[in-house]
């Protein structure tokens, strides 16, 4: 025989309803033996306490109750249900006359949620011809006189189930009301929390069935609650044991006293979907899984208290004080965390319990508090308990990482005598984020990376468009998801939690207005997005402004703009202060090179040990371009710059090269990454423009180019023979003293050197050190192009990724 354990929603008006009937047919055409019991359907219970409380307000119910009766009586009008009905409507008069009600007359109310659900399934099944019979179990399950949370008179109960069940025809089919009792003088007694599954594995092992399967909404146990975490896994079987310990950590379809009825007699369990008949479910059973089961709960509405005191500190019998004056208030102590100095310890209790401990431990230590041995007892609310079951603290390290790289703070942290089950403590706003980063390192899904990219332009609509061609091919190869939340230009942001997709071109000119940095934050935050990258691919000095607030709300930064690392020294050292205060990454490789590997190198070379004498080079592959076509064809200059502007070589601005500022930001950067503490005005710079160019508007300056051709053709004429000319940056001098020697120029160097063999928009980079002597280390390739700037990013992307793992 089996017991078919239906809850509420599975018992809801219409799909469910009609499944649980399916599913009861089926179970008949297939000859099985069973008895179905129930709870009270959807939401009658909850209904029902608002009535009640409406009732004892001497509020107006008749509308609630209208709608409460015509919701029990629509799936079978046929049903008599009158008999509950009026008895309910009598209960309510006589509260609203007095005003208040007992615990005994709300266990007797809210029995009738029961009591309806067993009438209504029976008519449904009478109509599709299965023979039944409603068993109310206040006939069997005897209780104290506990309401509300009746306890169980074992031996006497198991003798009616028997008695009243060895009666019933086996043709028949029983549907029994969970949930509710009697005590010894018959008065409705209810046996508490999750009291309809308790009262199904009591029946159950009254009756030595051979397995209890409980219906509900969900396809079993999952690794995590699956509305937390998409990626949540349902998990096959459990031991007894397993499930006790998800039970008493907040697991929300278990409870650890459902479970103990069944171990007596190795009863299983197993948790179906009554919407989903493909799904296996969960089973729970005596049989050992052979492996260490993980799975993440999370407990709400529960409070931290912390006591903190020198007094505390190596006297006797204050942990003693504590628990007793909590347990004469009948308060629940769940995690506990004592400092190792014993001069502090925390610990949970529920939230509304709260106020109730902080003044019952006040009147315990007045006098330790007015002698000052102790600070004042206080309490955190707004907190969640997060707990990994089947989890050792030594292999638990690497979510501990990504908890701090997400900024998640853990304010208590406690590991169980039997190294298995590890219970976190966060801020209530952070448990949603921290069950997602908890589950990806345990169970190693797929990682997920939140990416906001600020400027959509030739460098940042060249780099969404390339994430979005390579996404499922990392996410094959590297179980990293990679989703574009954010894109924000200067007009818009279009955001999207799932990621963006190919059409967000013209999804972001249908997208809100950009409102700000906050904008994306609070998005970030209201979504609980994890491991977030903030990507600058636009040109603006203003935007770094940002950069702090960023790393403080979570994410690394990326960039391609050069205005950060060539600011003034203090804010560049600002920077790195917040970096490493919030343990977050910063990368630009594309501030110098484009995609070339030249400031990891440099990095690598300098923190080595390498003393570097020198770096000189093309470092900007727009006048690579334009000097490299100038030297070598006989068109006017005018020309190649309007090939390298329309190529989208330079910034778009042409000034912002030709003025050498570019150039000289890049070789700043370097410099300060050999620790040298420049600053931009004090690089000697070479600037291309003539004076009368240097002011007005971009327009303005193009509409007159041919007005540089004299200049630089008189340039080309007056150099020597097999020479060419070049832009460079030179960084020399003492480098180890506190600053260097920048200078950029527009030099003549011979065609066959290696700066003058350079071609198309190539850069090249000389690196000079003490141990290569006047062997430079040289670093050449493509130094422009939003395709190859693009691509440095995603590199950086892509190295942030693999040193946050």
């Amino acid at each position: 025989m089996l017991i078919l354990k239906f809850g509420g929603k599975s018992l809801s008006n219409g799909i469910g309803l009609n499944k649980v009937v399916s599913i009861i047919q089926h179970k008949i055409n297939s000859k099985e033996k069973f008895v179905v019991v129930l709870s009270a359907r959807g939401n009658a219970t909850d209904e029902l306490e608002q009535i009640l409380d409406l009732a004892a307000q001497n509020k107006s119910y008749i509308a609630e109750w209208e709608l409460f009766k015509n919701e029990q009586s629509k799936p079978c009008p046929e049903a008599n249900l009158q008999t509950e009905f009026t008895q309910l409507e009598k209960l309510f008069e006589g509260v609203k006359l007095t005003g208040d009600y007992s615990l005994k007359i709300k266990d007797l109310v809210l029995a009738h949620g029961e009591l309806l659900a067993i009438k209504l399934l029976s008519a449904l099944l009478q109509k599709n011809g299965i023979r039944n019979i409603p068993v109310d179990s206040r006939t069997f399950f005897k209780t104290d006189s506990n309401f509300g949370n009746a306890h169980l008179k074992e031996d006497l109960s198991a003798k009616n189930a028997r008695l009243i069940f060895d009666q019933i025809p086996t043709d028949t089919l029983a549907i029994v009301s969970g949930f509710i009792a009697s005590n010894t003088r018959n008065e409705t007694t209810t046996l508490g929390r999750n009291g309809s599954n308790y009262s199904a594995a009591l029946l159950a092992k009254f009756l030595d069935v051979k397995e209890l399967q409980n219906y509900t909404h969900v396809d079993g146990i999952f690794t995590a609650n699956p509305n937390q975490v998409e990626d949540a896994r349902v998990i096959k079987h459990l031991n007894y044991q397993e499930a006790s310990e998800l039970a008493n950590f907040g697991a929300s379809i278990l409870h650890a006293k459902t479970i103990i009825p069944l171990i007596e007699k190795q009863i299983p369990l197993r948790i179906l979907n009554t919407f989903n008949s493909l799904s296996e479910g969960t089973l729970i059973s005596s049989e050992n899984t052979n492996k260490n089961v993980k799975s993440i709960s999370v407990q709400n509405d529960v409070g931290i208290i912390h006591i903190e005191g020198k007094g505390m500190l190596g006297k006797t019998g204050i942990d003693s004080r504590i628990f007793n004056t909590l347990s004469q208030k009948e308060i629940s102590v769940g995690v506990i965390s004592q400092g190792s100095s014993e001069r502090s310890i925390g610990f949970i209790i529920a939230k509304n319990q709260t106020k109730i401990a902080v003044s019952a431990l006040n009147h315990e230590f007045r006098n330790e508090l007015i002698e000052k041995d102790m600070d004042a007892i206080s309490a955190c609310l707004d907190v969640s308990v997060i707990t990994v079951v089947g989890q050792h603290l030594n292999s638990f390290s690497g979510s501990l990482q990504a908890l701090a790289k997400n900024n998640i703070e853990l304010l208590l942290i406690n590991n169980t005598l039997n190294g298995k089950n590890i219970s976190l403590v966060v801020n209530q706003k952070n448990a949603h984020k921290a069950v997602n980063i908890i589950h990806s390192q345990i169970f190693g899904i797929t990682k997920k990376v939140n990416i906001a990219v600020f400027g959509k332009g030739n460098v940042g609509g060249s780099f969404i468009q390339q994430i979005l061609k390579s996404q499922k091919k990392i996410e094959d190869k590297k179980q990293i998801k990679l989703i574009l939340f954010a894109v924000i230009g200067t007009k818009n942001t279009l955001l999207n939690k799932n990621g963006v997709g190919t059409d967000w071109k013209s999804d972001y000119e249908l997208a809100e207005p950009n409102l700000g940095i906050q904008q994306i934050i609070q998005f970030a935050s209201e979504n609980h997005l994890e491991n977030l990258v903030a990507i600058d691919n636009t040109a603006s000095a203003d935007f770094t402004k940002n950069y702090e607030v960023l790393i403080e709300n979570g994410f690394d930064l990326i960039s391609s703009n050069k205005h950060a690392n060539t600011a003034d020294y203090q804010f560049y050292k600002s920077i790195r202060n917040q970096l490493k205060k919030y343990n977050k990454h910063y990368l630009y490789e594309t501030n110098v090179g484009a995609g070339l590997p030249l400031i990891d190198t440099i990095k690598l070379l300098h923190d080595s040990g390498e003393n570097i004498t020198q770096i000189r080079g093309v470092f900007s592959g727009s006048l690579s371009y334009l000097f490299n076509r100038f030297s070598s064809e006989d068109k006017p200059f005018s020309i190649y710059l309007k090939e390298a502007m329309d190529k989208g070589y330079t910034e778009p601005d042409p000034r912002e090269d030709l003025s050498g500022n570019d150039v000289a930001r890049k070789l700043l950067i370097l410099a300060r990454e050999l620790d040298l503490a420049n600053e931009f005005d004090e690089i000697q710079i070479k600037n291309l423009i003539p004076e009368e160019f240097r002011n007005g508007d971009v327009f303005q300056f193009t509409s007159n180019l041919e007005k540089l051709n004299s200049t630089f053709q008189n340039l080309k004429s007056h150099q020597e023979k097999d020479h060419v000319l070049r832009y460079i940056g030179n960084l020399h001098g003492d480098l180890q003293q506190e600053k260097g020697i920048l200078e950029v120029d527009l030099v003549s160097v011979p065609k066959q050197s290696s700066l003058g063999q350079l071609s198309g928009s190539d850069s090249i980079f000389e690196i000079y050190t003490e141990s290569y002597g006047d062997k430079p280390i040289v670093i050449q390739g493509a130094g422009a192009g939003a395709e190859v700037t693009a691509r440095g990013v995603f590199g950086d992307l892509l190295r942030i990724v693999e040193k946050n793992n």
